[in-house]
Parts: structure tokens; sequence; C-alpha cells
């Protein structure tokens, strides 16, 4: 009998974690972008390249820590290449979310400190490709600004 609890807490466990995937996809590039764009000529553009398939569903998440006093708007601007060629485009808010995991966001006399995992958006492949996503990340000016990390997953 003592040998049951542990086996079915490993299990229940084992589900639990397995669960996540199923529930969020599972991820299949990282775009380490984590520093932003001040202008034309500092540009830090990261990219994953893909091999998709008709009717497959991409999700883009962002995972972001950061530290800032006042206020700070973001948006990651991607574009999206397939074969080599134009696709198209898409401006991501990451903290415009419709799923969290693990969020946390502290805000004391102005200072906030804020991390999290959120699905920004989901995709639709429409034909079967190699598709590549480029992306950058742009901020309103704020010197306060501490970005420990900015990153967008692709999912499945």
């Amino acid at each position: 009998m003592k040998k049951l609890i542990p086996t079915t807490l490993f299990l229940i466990t084992l589900a639990i974690l397995s669960s996540c995937d199923a529930l969020t996809g599972t991820e299949v590039g990282r775009l380490a972008i984590n520093e932003v764009s001040t202008n034309d000529s500092n540009l830090i553009i990261k990219e994953a390249s893909l091999d998709l398939l008709k009717d497959e569903s991409i999700s883009i998440w962002s995972d972001m820590d950061m530290e800032y006093e006042g206020d700070v708007e973001f948006r990651f601007r991607m574009e999206i290449l397939k074969d080599g060629v134009t696709y198209g485009n898409l401006e991501i808010d990451p903290t415009d979310k419709n799923v969290t995991i693990g969020g946390m966001k502290t805000e004391i006399m102005g200072k906030t400190d804020w991390s999290f995992t959120g699905r920004n958006k989901s995709l639709t492949i429409e034909e079967d490709g190699h598709y590549t996503f480029r992306a950058l990340l742009a901020a309103s000016d704020n010197p306060s600004l501490n970005l420990k990390k900015a990153e967008l997953v692709l999912k499945k």
C-alpha cells in the first residue's frame, strides 16, 4: 500500500505536466529578441523558420519580464515570409493576451515589475510551405525601462 501512494502521485504529476502542452501547445520556435529596437540604425531582428502544412494552427505567445516607472507601450512587429516571399505582417501588443500563464505584476509607488507568458494571436496556415517569422520589439521612450526578457514563442 505504501508504494501505491508515491506511484499515484508520480502519475498525477506526469498527467498534469503533460496536459500543459495539450492546453497551450508545443513550442516549435522562439524569437529571443530581448532588446528594444530604438531606431532604423539599431534594429534587433530575430527570426525562426518552420515547415508548415495547410490547416495547421500556430499560436504566437509573448514571454516577458520587465521593470519600469510610469507607462510603457510595447509592440512586436512581425513579418511572415512563405518560401522567402513576404506573406503578411502582424503587430502584436504583448500585454494584449487571451491566455496568461505564470503572470506576476507588482506596482508600487509608480514602479512596475511585471513578468508573464501570454498567448497573443493564433494563425491557421492556408498553404503548405517553409515559413519564416521575423520580428523586432518597439517601445515608447522610457529611460527607466529594464527589459529582462522579451521573446515571441511559436506553438503548434
